[in-house]
């Protein structure tokens, strides 16, 4: 059976949120039909667009601009200050209403979701009348519009759903690809960040369909590991699944926004450190032991993407999860800056259970020697009896100029 893959986003999420909180409260202008964005203090890290509407696009505000150049752009702009409580709220009501339709769902942000619909994709003459239903109902229930883009994988539905907008539903199936998606810029191709943008142009790359039929080896040659990714979505080559709240659930992990973002890979080393140390606590405290580890990358432009490897044998040993965060996040990071960084661990087995060793192709590190792992233990029964920063490994002291770059 074929899949058929949705990708759920809302317009302008926060603008449209906005918007609709507003009227409901009596508000006689719409922002949706005026030149308005979501903004914040110019003097804090929202001092950026967040959301834009249609009109404030004509201007040429895209998000992720300073407020300050938005103002420029066009002076009698209207900004409202976001709002994140509320934006949750509106988030929770759609999720709500969609698991009505099935729960095999993955939500990636607070506005955007994969739907597996495969499984129900029988009840409906088409996976567009499905897609109508939807769009329609949520249009209707709540006020605010979303963009379907359906496809047989995760990154063609995701391309899919930010075709024309808004409150449309789009189609990109293999066979569609050339004809749909070639033409495009190259920019316009999930996680094509601006630096891999550039490089290709020198290599005279301009449109999606000219990387998807030039040679991987060159690509790979200047791109390496993040460059062979580009490719394949090019092509259209997509493996991972819908994974849904279910399957999370199952495992432990944990993320953290940084005061500023990170352009350097020293500068993310000691947030993987944190986060590593604080999941593989967990994971001890549980019983547990990972036999995944997944890294999760969240960009200045608010693109996310994740990468997650097998280990050889289960752990819960931090030394480990920094290692194999530290090895995925090399593997696929485009060089543009990075906002939020995750570890989140799962196909959790009990300490107790017997390990059982298999080979994969990513090389991952060594499991801790007996000494290691007694040196470890003390240091943890240490840190219980008199506190976190009782005890320190050299390795992880912070340097004068070090910065937390988490919340």
């Amino acid at each position: 059976m074929t899949s058929i893959i949705f990708h759920i986003d809302v317009n302008s999420a926060y603008l449209s949120w906005t918007a609709v909180e507003q009227l409901k409260h009596g508000a006689e202008v719409d922002l949706r039909q005026i030149p308005a964005i979501i903004g914040g203090d110019q003097k804090s890290r929202h001092g950026i667009v967040l959301a834009k509407s249609l009109s404030a696009k004509k201007y040429g505000i895209h998000t992720g601009e300073p407020v300050v150049n938005a103002f420029r752009k066009c002076p009698n702009l209207v900004m409202e200050p976001p709002d994140h409580n509320m934006y949750r709220e509106k988030s929770a009501q759609m999720m709500e209403y969609l698991r009505t339709f099935t729960t095999e769902i993955e939500q990636v942000s607070v506005d955007e979701c994969y739907m597996d619909f495969t499984q129900i994709a029988e009840r409906y003459a088409s996976p567009v009348e499905g897609a109508l239903e939807i769009k329609n109902g949520i249009r209707e229930k709540f006020g605010f519009t979303v963009n379907i883009g359906i496809s047989s994988n995760k990154l063609l539905a995701k391309m899919a759903s930010d075709f024309e907008k808004p409150d449309k539903i789009h189609t990109l199936f293999p066979e569609e690809i050339s004809v749909k998606m070639w033409p495009l810029p190259i920019g316009e191709l999930f996680m094509a960040g601006g630096s891999s943008v550039e490089i290709m142009k020198k290599l005279e790359i301009r449109t999606i369909g000219d990387l998807a039929q030039t040679d991987l080896n060159l690509i790979k040659l200047h791109l390496k590991s993040h460059g062979k990714m580009l490719w394949e979505f090019a092509n259209g080559i997509d493996h991972s699944s819908v994974q849904s709240e279910q399957s999370k659930a199952k495992g432990i992990g944990n993320s953290t926004t940084m005061s500023q973002d990170a352009v350097s890979y020293e500068e993310v080393q000691p947030v993987f450190r944190r986060l590593a140390k604080s999941v593989g606590r967990r994971l001890r405290k549980a019983g547990q032991k990972a036999n995944m580890v997944s890294m999760e990358i969240k960009y200045h432009d608010f693109q996310s993407m994740s990468h997650q490897c097998q280990l050889q044998k289960p752990t819960n040993e931090e030394q480990i999860l920094y290692e194999t965060a530290c090895q995925l996040f090399e593997e696929v990071w485009s060089g543009e800056p990075v906002r939020l960084l995750g570890i989140r661990t799962s196909k959790l087995t009990a300490e107790s259970e017997p390990e059982q060793l298999s080979i994969f192709d990513i090389e991952i590190p060594k499991e801790p020697d007996e000494k290691h792992k007694k040196l470890n233990a003390a240091m943890e029964e240490i840190r219980k009896r008199f506190g976190e920063n009782a005890v320190k490994k050299a390795s992880v002291m912070k340097p004068p100029e070090w910065k937390d770059y988490s919340k």
